[in-house]
């Protein structure tokens, strides 16, 4: 489906889109070597090659301006937010994400999104607008325009080619939204059918695509298929896994997993999901005893290693809600933005409250200010954010 984009976004593509395609390789071939007029009779047997540094999407942008574009703040889906208003105006903030449920329709989701995107400053990146769009419980856009959605479990009862259909059908309405980014589809391997009641943040709402890393592969691979189809990058949750988990991390403290190790197949079914096309993943709350029984996971070095390492995925990592979760509450709503980057992730995703957005957003900028190697991590992520947006806008176009 072909996106229309606001004036705003408008203005701002042809920028992305340039240091995009630089990034990319489609920067200037380097001149040849004229020719000798006398050929030389022994070869050079160590030729050598020009290349070039593909330039950085984020070096015309301040520190704070790279600081804005690592946050996302949540806004209620039926009004105008006025922190998360305040948050894009003011700061700079590059994401929204429309938090809870609304029976309003397509139309009027538009119409809000509409205003966000006007409070961005004239030559910044767009607005990336986010929501959850799961089905079954977790789906917060309803109303003229949008399909009701199954849960999760019901969906893995499509044949993948069904299941990419209707993911297709429900991301053109979602592009329709003017949204950007679905944060679905659950790639959580809940244990079985039979203690699936024992797992509070998956199993027990059905929002498991299956009980192994095939059947989640299939399912969520398909529904991620069609959302790219309609122009929507999907997001693939909860890495490294809230199958196992005996507890609700929105709800509960230092949540512990006992049982998923950097071999399991909670883990390696993200290397299949996520080499099949664009996507974000979202990185959660609980810790993992056995890959770091220190750290929640968005705050785990460990964790994004192996993220990156072991699944290979480059693309952009977004924590779970940092602002009102129970397990992330423990730390300062500061702290929490700057460990959390410092450990390897790309966004800060703070949807239940944006109250606690300004505390983020200044702490990560201080701890720029202070402190290079944390300026480094910080652009390093800047960039990852823009080529993304770049490249979403490319499609969109």
């Amino acid at each position: 489906m072909t996106r229309t984009l606001s004036p705003t976004r408008r203005a701002t593509v042809g920028l992305l889109a340039v240091a995009v395609a630089l990034s990319a390789g489609c920067a200037p071939e380097p001149r040849p070597e004229p020719i000798p007029a006398t050929p030389t009779l022994t070869p050079d047997p160590t030729p050598t090659s020009t290349s070039t540094v593909a330039p950085d999407p984020a070096a015309a942008l301040t520190d704070a301006a790279c600081v804005g574009q690592v946050l996302m703040v949540g806004t209620t889906v039926d009004a105008v937010s006025p922190e998360a208003a305040a948050a894009i105006r003011d700061r700079g903030v590059g994401g929204l994400f429309l938090h809870g449920r609304s029976t309003a329709g397509a139309v009027a989701t538009a119409d809000l999104v509409a205003q966000f995107r006007a409070l961005v400053s004239d030559g910044a990146p767009p607005l990336w607008v986010a929501t959850d769009q799961e089905g079954g419980e977790v789906q917060v856009l309803r109303g003229p325009g949008f399909d009701d959605m199954p849960y999760a479990i019901r969906q893995a009862d499509l044949a993948p080619a069904a299941l990419r259909a209707a993911a297709t059908t429900w991301g053109g309405q979602l592009a329709a939204a003017d949204i950007d980014i679905n944060l679905a589809p659950v790639a959580d391997v809940v244990t079985s059918a039979a203690t699936r009641f024992g797992n509070p943040p998956i199993g027990a709402l059905g929002r498991q695509y299956g009980y192994d890393e095939q059947a989640v592969a299939a399912a969520a691979g398909a529904f991620a298929d069609g959302m790219r189809a309609s122009g929507v990058l999907p997001t693939f949750k909860h890495f490294p896994g809230l199958g196992r988990v005996d507890a609700n991390t929105d709800y509960t403290a230092d949540v512990l997993d006992t049982v998923v190790s950097a071999d399991s197949p909670d883990v390696d079914v993200y290397r299949e999901l996520t080499a099949s096309g664009p996507s974000l993943v979202m990185v959660g709350t609980a810790r993992y005893e056995n890959i770091d029984g220190e750290n929640p996971a968005a705050f785990s070095p460990a964790v994004l290693e192996l993220l990156r390492d072991r699944v290979g995925f480059d693309g952009v990592v977004i924590t779970d809600d940092l602002s009102a979760a129970a397990s992330a509450e423990i730390v300062a709503p500061g702290d929490r933005a700057v460990e959390a980057l410092a450990a390897g992730v790309d966004i800060v995703l703070a949807s239940a409250d944006p109250t606690v957005l300004p505390a983020m957003y200044d702490a990560v900028l201080a701890r720029a200010q202070a402190d290079p190697a944390f300026t480094d991590r910080l652009r390093e992520s800047c960039g990852r954010v823009l080529t993304a947006k770049g490249a979403g806008a490319e499609r969109s176009g």
